[in-house]
């Protein structure tokens, strides 16, 4: 499905700016430290964190979409090692200080809780993960997303997610989006951003 949205467009979906939780949020960035973009799309976000000085490594399964963001990383100056893999083919025994996951709600409630397990595995003891996604009341809204209510996230659904980690940021809130063609409109966002033990 992916593949095919991505290809009935010429130019970049999401647009090439990062998804506002980046820069809104700088303390987010550590220079050095190592990251991975999970379902990254054109890699407008893995670009971003790459041009912060993080050592980026992300995945897709869209060839696409890996291709494009390739094509930004270049024109940026910056080197990311994208990869073409969908969700059950990335190894994830590889150990990152971030894994973040930027609008990645293509999951349902079963699928998602193999990727969250998936992503803390992921994580080097004290790193941090960052989800950044929708709430259930944009669906019906047109401007972004699923159609699905279950897909969406809720505060309580990712403390509970991530009990016994530290909660560093946990925000809900109204955001007028313009990335791409893709989102576009008043958005009801959700940022959550948690250390592993």
């Amino acid at each position: 499905m992916w593949e095919d949205r991505y290809r009935a467009s010429d130019d970049y979906l999401f647009g090439t700016a990062p998804a506002a939780i980046l820069p809104d949020n700088p303390w987010l960035v550590r220079q050095g430290a190592s990251a991975l973009c999970v379902a990254d799309g054109e890699g407008r976000n893995s670009v971003y964190l790459a041009m912060q000085g993080m050592q980026v490594t992300s995945f897709d399964p869209s060839p696409t979409a890996v291709k494009r963001a390739q094509h930004l990383a270049r024109d940026a100056g910056v080197v990311v090692n994208t990869h073409v893999a969908d969700w059950d083919g990335w190894d994830w025994t590889q150990q990152y200080d971030m894994v973040a996951g930027i609008f990645i709600q293509f999951a349902g409630p079963d699928f998602r809780e193999r990727q969250f397990a998936d992503m803390q595995s992921a994580l080097r003891p004290g790193g941090r993960i960052l989800l950044h996604g929708y709430r259930p009341e944009q669906v019906g809204r047109g401007t972004g997303g699923p159609p699905n209510v279950e897909n969406m996230y809720t505060e309580a659904l990712l403390r509970d997610a991530f009990a016994g980690w530290t909660i560093e940021r946990c925000c809900a809130y109204e955001k007028d989006q313009r990335a791409g063609s893709g989102h576009v409109g008043q958005a009801a966002l959700i940022d959550f951003v948690a250390r592993k033990p």
